[in-house]
């Protein structure tokens, strides 16, 4: 299987926003079903209609991938299992990639190599930035009820 990679993605233009909005609306007016399978026809450039069986969770990627295109944004899809090189990993983080050498040296996220190279599953980094967003809002709920006991302006 072929995905994108976390190269540098185009942002969609006007009229894609606009089709992929469109169009997400009336994929996910028709998903609402008990079914694990849904039939979607498909007209080639003849005009030719072809039956497409899809997985009902493959349709309800597709509906987030054109919410998110439908709100101005580049998307990728990266497989769970993929490996990352220290550079995608960083972007995934949206930190330097010296810093995540740091944390793969200081055991922060596993890693392996290949050769010379250091290699981090994606799903490794993806578990590393779940406890670090739930750690920055443990601690953001602490200041803020710390100011709410001092009496900052807060009520």
């Amino acid at each position: 299987m072929t995905a994108t990679t976390l190269e540098q993605q185009h942002l969609p233009t006007a009229e894609e926003i606009a089709l992929a909005r469109e169009s997400g609306r009336t994929l996910s007016a028709h998903l609402q079903t008990r079914s694990n399978t849904q039939q979607i026809d498909i007209l080639d450039d003849k005009g030719t209609t072809h039956s497409v069986h899809l997985p009902v969770s493959a349709l309800r990627l597709l509906v987030d991938v054109l919410t998110e295109i439908g709100e101005g944004n580049a998307v990728s899809i990266i497989p769970v299992h993929a490996e990352l090189t220290t550079q995608e990993a960083a972007d995934a983080l949206n930190v330097s990639r010296p810093h995540l050498v740091q944390l793969l040296e200081r055991g922060d996220i596993p890693f392996h190599k290949t050769g010379t190279h250091r290699r981090v599953r994606y799903q490794d980094v993806m578990t590393y930035k779940e406890h670090m967003d739930a750690s920055q809002h443990k601690a953001l709920d602490a200041l803020a009820e710390q100011a709410q006991a001092l009496g900052m302006g807060y009520k």
